[in-house]
């Protein structure tokens, strides 16, 4: 008998952090809980007969005790008990960053799947008053389990580089608000060497608007994770804009790297958050400040990030797994 059937597609919707949620516990559930038969089900997309239909099938034939959603995009039709991962609610959060097909999935799929589940997990305790705020969840239900980081950036070496950089990993998304970065950046003294360095795609536009004399602003493209974990370690800081997180697994490696985390105070996890300057989401004027500061004392700066390197190396992968196991059972032994 199957114990949990995950629903394991990778979907085009799915974001980068989404994707090594689902990889890094379906590779590491078999070594920190053996006790549980656990399988993979569905591929294909996301909606029509590939999640609706062809995915229930396949958990009507491997007839789990329990099935993990780790996504909201799941079938109207569900067998009981299941269990859902709540990665964040920002559409819900701000709806005029997205469309009117969104809020229907959250209205028609989202809320039904949540207020259905057993239990939900999440990253962050700020999701937890998410679910009880838009979908009525009772809190009781709900389970945070911190991610984890990748291993990489423990032994890295730092990039080297001609001038000092601050570094941003993410997409360019609306609720990144790297606008704010990018203004706070430009708003340093020139005469202060400080390169910017930002994964995904070029942007012509922000190029054209954003710029500081003698500095450069870098599109890094897709980076691997050893080259990535490389570029925490070389960086001066990094910043992160966004409104808001669910996690923010980049936070995490870079702390865990040792390099100095300056976030919004809506983006920082948690287990990051004692370790970490923050700024008010949105303020350009603060976030300047802070980078002045980190400037101007870039050791004082390291030292604090070095306090946290050791308590947050113990937020594993394998923890994430573990714990995650721990709600399986807590259904299915309950």
């Amino acid at each position: 008998m199957i114990d949990v059937a995950v629903d394991a597609r990778v979907t085009a919707r799915m974001s980068m952090g989404t994707r090594a949620y689902l990889n890094e516990l379906l590779e590491r559930l078999p070594s920190v809980a053996p006790e549980l038969r656990v399988a993979r089900a569905g591929r294909g997309g996301n909606f029509g007969w590939d999640e609706q239909v062809r995915l229930p099938l396949a958990l009507a034939r491997l007839a789990p005790r329990l099935v993990h959603y780790p996504t909201t995009f799941a079938p109207l039709r569900r067998s009981r008990p299941y269990i859902v991962t709540i990665h964040d609610l920002i559409h819900l959060r701000y709806p005029e960053l997205f469309g009117r097909a969104t809020a229907l999935h959250y209205a028609l799929v989202g809320g039904p799947l949540a207020r259905g589940a057993a239990r939900l997990v999440m990253g962050d305790a700020r999701t937890v008053d998410d679910c009880v705020r838009f979908f009525g969840v009772p809190r009781e239900r709900c389970r945070v389990v911190p991610l984890g980081y990748d291993p990489a950036v423990l032994d890295a070496e730092p990039a080297r580089v001609a001038r000092p950089y601050l570094l941003y990993a993410g997409n360019h998304r609306p609720h990144k608000d790297l606008p704010v970065l990018l203004a706070a950046w430009t708003a340093l003294d020139s005469a202060i060497p400080l390169d910017l360095a930002l994964t995904g795609p070029d942007e012509p536009a922000l190029r054209a608007r954003y710029g500081r004399a003698g500095s450069d602003l870098r599109f890094l493209g897709t980076v691997s994770a050893q080259e990535l974990a490389r570029t925490y370690r070389g960086a001066l800081a990094y910043v992160h804009p966004a409104r808001y997180e669910g996690f923010g697994i980049p936070m995490l490696e870079a702390a865990v790297a040792g390099t100095p985390v300056i976030a919004s105070d809506g983006a920082v996890p948690a287990p990051v958050a004692p370790f970490a300057a923050t700024f008010p989401a949105g303020d350009i004027r603060r976030l300047a400040e802070l980078l002045r500061t980190l400037v101007a004392d870039p050791a004082a700066a390291r030292a604090r990030a070095a306090e946290g390197v050791r308590p947050l190396r113990a937020y594993t992968w394998d923890r994430f797994a573990a714990s995650t196991a721990a709600v399986y059972h807590e259904v299915l032994d309950g």
